[in-house]
């Protein structure tokens, strides 16, 4: 008989508490789009015309995701090889129902609910990356990339599309605007990825910053607003 033993441990499966529940949302993967508002494409020095969306992807692993329990600052160690270490706050879509090609009137129905992240970056390491032509990896897919906030279920936000997004470091505003600006709806964002993915329960999607990114330093602490979610809050040690 075939062994079902592995050769060293495997590692956990990433959980992100949901509102009102004692169960967890399993992570598979983690999508994020590009420049999804015009304020943050022009700071990036792009064109912000509503060409295609694109897309980049971060590790689902436990090494990459880091869960915030409500209420408490969750300590973020400043990564290796980096000077200029960016915050960019985003609304985090989970998907709950999978699908491939799914139609924008019905891409609603495959999520399962939201939560405040951020998409910490190695700001110097993508620009190099990005003029030599090269993947963004260094840049975006490192450990402790994508702290996560609590889920809350779609049901219970309804209106999140309009809802505010902000961010402050030490108490003062850096980023501040609505899902409403998104250049791609969360709706169009769903159809367009899974033309290029079929979508499982437990991916998340990233779905993009509004301008203001900018560095932060140790000692800093970030809190991350989206109305109707619980915010998260960061600590960079």
């Amino acid at each position: 008989m075939m062994s079902s033993s592995y050769v060293f441990p495997v590692r956990h499966v990433v959980g992100l508490p949901v509102a009102g529940s004692e169960a967890q949302f399993p992570v598979r993967r983690v999508y994020c789009v590009g420049r999804n508002y015009a304020g943050h494409a022009r700071e990036m020095g792009s064109d912000p015309d509503r060409e295609p969306p694109f897309f980049f992807c971060k590790p689902g692993d436990d090494a990459a995701i880091v869960p915030s329990k409500p209420g408490a600052v969750t300590e973020l160690p400043y990564p290796p090889q980096t000077s200029n270490y960016h915050f960019e706050c985003e609304l985090v879509v989970a998907i709950g129902k999978g699908g491939r090609d799914i139609p924008v009137e019905e891409a609603r129905q495959h999520i399962f609910g939201y939560a405040v992240g951020f998409d910490m970056t190695r700001r110097d390491l993508q620009g190099q990356m990005k003029d030599a032509g090269r993947p963004w990896e260094v840049g975006k897919a490192f450990d402790y990339s994508a702290p996560i906030g609590m889920l809350h279920r779609a049901e219970d936000v309804p209106g999140i599309e309009q809802a505010s997004i902000a961010l402050s470091v030490d108490g003062q505003v850096r980023q501040s605007s609505s899902i409403s600006h998104l250049i791609w709806s969360l709706s169009e964002t769903i159809a367009n990825l899974s033309t290029l993915w079929e979508l499982q329960p437990g991916d998340l999607i990233f779905s993009g910053t509004p301008e203001g990114v900018g560095a932060v330093q140790r000692g800093q602490t970030l809190v991350g607003e989206i109305a109707g979610l619980t915010p998260l809050l960061v600590k960079i040690v």
